[in-house]
């Protein structure tokens, strides 16, 4: 059978940022393993990964523990930053409960948890963790970086909430709901069962793909500004969001959200998709 043509829906709508190199004397490579158990009895599981510098690569199994791998990479001027480098640049993992934390804590950080950062060669030093999990299926995920590859995700069915600053973003064969965004980077999601709660796929500066299996039905909410949107699957167009009220110097100011809203199927959680400066496709796949 042919397949149907992808419909694009007619829409309007609504940001950079960058990295360096150093020169090199000292190269330090060093890997570190962990396995931790989660309580079958104490609820929810979760594992949540704050990276700066490197990739996160996640993994489904049918298994109960989270192994995890971190392959550390130190680049230096000289013996004394790397030493410095030791100095500032923290990796933290612990549990607690049935969370799994790590997270990589340095001179890029500010108090409030945001990034402010010049560049590694300010440093003379460079400080590189890319991570793998294994975990079992159902296990919630947060997971973030700022400056590596793509954000890998694949066989996991639990909550999610993935960001990747300059880098994009691949989930496949996922089921479960949650965010997922790339600033600068393309978004790509794959679903091996259908989303049963509101979702959101988000990226600045590339295109957001996501693939759904046949018989979809949600509420999509669409915005873009540079690109266009498609969907395999046929749609029909909602009303308009409601235009946010607030009052300035007496008077009373009317906003549009601007997402475009279409119903896929007889409709369902509301699935957001908002391309600053890409294309949106809505894809299907029967395999």
């Amino acid at each position: 059978m042919p397949k149907a043509r992808a419909t694009l829906i007619s829409m309007v709508c609504l940001l950079s940022i960058f990295i360096s190199g150093l020169g090199k004397e000292v190269e330090e490579k060093q890997t570190l393993r962990k396995t931790f158990a989660f309580d079958e009895t104490a609820g929810a599981k979760a594992v949540e990964v704050d990276n700066f510098e490197g990739s996160i690569q996640v993994t489904g199994y049918e298994g109960r523990e989270v192994h995890l791998v971190v392959n550390e990479t130190l680049e230096a001027d000289s013996q004394e930053r790397a030493l410095k480098a030791r100095r500032k640049v923290r990796l933290d993992i612990r549990q607690t409960n049935n969370t799994v934390r790590c997270s990589v804590d340095g001179p890029f950080r500010c108090r409030n948890c945001s990034i402010s950062f010049r560049g590694w060669e300010h440093c003379g030093y460079k400080l590189r963790y890319d991570f793998e999990l294994k975990v079992p299926q159902q296990t919630g995920l947060r997971v973030k970086t700022v400056n590596g590859r793509d954000v890998e995700i694949e066989k996991t069915s639990g909550k999610f909430d993935v960001e990747n600053i300059n880098g994009g973003i691949r989930m496949t064969d996922i089921s479960g709901a949650g965010r997922v965004y790339a600033l600068n980077g393309k978004v790509r999601v794959r679903f091996a069962e259908n989303p049963r709660a509101d979702c959101y796929f988000g990226s600045l500066n590339g295109n957001v793909e996501v693939t759904f299996r046949p018989g979809l039905s949600a509420n999509a909410r669409l915005k873009t500004f540079n690109g266009k949107a498609y969907s395999d699957f046929p749609v029909s167009y909602l009303a308009a969001d409601k235009p946010m009220k607030k009052s300035e110097n007496g008077k009373f100011v009317y906003k549009s959200g601007e997402f475009q809203g279409v119903r896929i199927g007889e409709g369902g959680p509301e699935l957001k998709f908002d391309a600053f400066n890409g294309n949106i496709r809505i894809l299907s796949h029967e395999d």
